[in-house]
């Protein structure tokens, strides 16, 4: 049951390939040591006149700027800014906006960017739409709406909805509006968004980016340098900043990231087909699967079907439960994207702050369940997710 061989994104041949780029970090600040790994500045202010040009941690760190350069290089961009997390990243981005702007939002979004829309922006005058990006009449929104911003995922969280990136990006730019896209799932490995069109890239590095579920931190890369601006103002102002340690845990967690990525693309594809075919599944989405809504999309514009498997069981959310609980090497958490398999179940973990209402609507149901697919043994992970699934016989 060999997965086909993944090809990640790369550059054209003249330029250093993805690997090499992921591991080789340049500046480490570290001058007149040797050092190899770029130590940990664990200081929260500097002496003044230093070459660096640091003065206080808040507003910038030799790890910060270390990671910076590795994000910004492996995703072929001019800038990037790091925070303390994602949602760190997502209210840096989101507190550009102003009272009275409108924000059109793919409508299947991480809960914890819809809770921030809806309970904590909502306060301060910003105004949300969900939009189902998948509908080519998102693309008349745009203009028609003329919103302040466009908000998109993909593939979305948990539904693994598939955007086309370049049809919402050129409709936007043509209306002259920012678009974010919330690229996580898939890493600038598998697709750029920048190079689609998008304004900004926004990462959770906290998942494959770092990959051993250890260390926070979030992401904003962009090619225009009025954005990037905007995103250090709030990296300072708010204190959006992460910890040196985390950086140096996520610098040192990118390294094996092509890696660590092929081989779980590998096994989630495997995966996939595998649970499509089990009694107890109604249905598996996975991008690359050709039963998935928008795998003509997902072929063009991802190198690889991403490591997440969403798939619906015909239960109750008890029963549910009962198959995250009997697995041994798939752990019930939130999160997603380390080296070792997780499963979780949305209506009560990740999406728990969408109301019921919202929930129906978009097909997030108690027999609901997503697997984020680890490095492990793909054999061992079948053989693990076919006995848990049998207790529902």
């Amino acid at each position: 049951m060999a997965a086909e061989r993944i090809h990640l994104l790369q550059h054209p041949a003249t330029a250093p390939a993805d690997a090499t780029l992921a591991i080789h970090h340049g500046e480490s600040f570290a001058d007149g040591t040797g050092t190899v790994m770029p130590p940990i500045y664990a200081t929260s202010t500097f002496a003044h006149g230093n070459p660096g040009g640091f003065d206080y941690t808040r507003s910038g760190n030799p790890n910060f700027r270390i990671l910076e350069g590795v994000l910004a290089s492996v995703e072929r961009c001019d800038h990037a800014t790091v925070f303390g997390s994602g949602v760190s990243a997502i209210t840096a981005i989101a507190s550009t906006l102003q009272q009275g702007d409108l924000v059109l939002c793919e409508e299947n979004l991480y809960g914890c960017t819809v809770r921030l829309f809806e309970q904590v922006f909502a306060k301060f005058g910003v105004r949300t739409e969900w939009v189902d990006f998948t509908d080519p009449s998102a693309l008349t929104a745009i203009v028609e709406r003329q919103p302040a911003m466009v908000w998109l995922e993909s593939p979305t969280n948990p539904l693994l909805k598939v955007i086309d990136l370049e049809a919402v990006c050129s409709a936007a730019r043509g209306a002259e509006v920012p678009v974010v896209v919330d690229n996580t799932f898939a890493t600038a490995l598998v697709q750029r968004p920048l190079q689609l069109g998008a304004t900004l890239s926004l990462t959770s590095t906290t998942k494959y980016i770092n990959g051993h579920s250890d260390a926070l931190g979030g992401a904003v890369c962009t090619d225009a340098p009025d954005w990037h601006a905007r995103m250090v103002f709030a990296q300072k102002a708010l204190g959006l900043m992460p910890s040196p340690f985390d950086c140096w845990l996520i610098t040192r967690g990118i390294k094996t990231l092509p890696l660590r990525l092929r081989q779980q693309i590998e096994n989630a594809a495997v995966l996939a087909n595998h649970l499509a075919e089990h009694p107890q599944v109604d249905w598996v989405r996975y991008p690359h699967r050709a039963d998935h809504p928008q795998q003509a999309v997902a072929l063009r514009q991802m190198q690889g079907g991403g490591a997440i498997v969403t798939i619906g069981l015909n239960t109750s959310r008890e029963q549910a439960y009962a198959v995250c609980k009997a697995l041994r090497w798939f752990t019930m958490a939130e999160s997603l994207g380390g080296v070792e398999s997780l499963i979780c179940h949305p209506a009560t973990m990740t999406h728990a702050a969408v109301s019921p209402e919202v929930k129906s609507k978009l097909g997030i149901t108690d027999g609901l369940i997503r697997l984020s697919v680890g490095c492990e043994d793909v054999a061992d992970l079948i053989t693990d997710l076919d006995q848990a699934l049998a207790t529902l016989s």
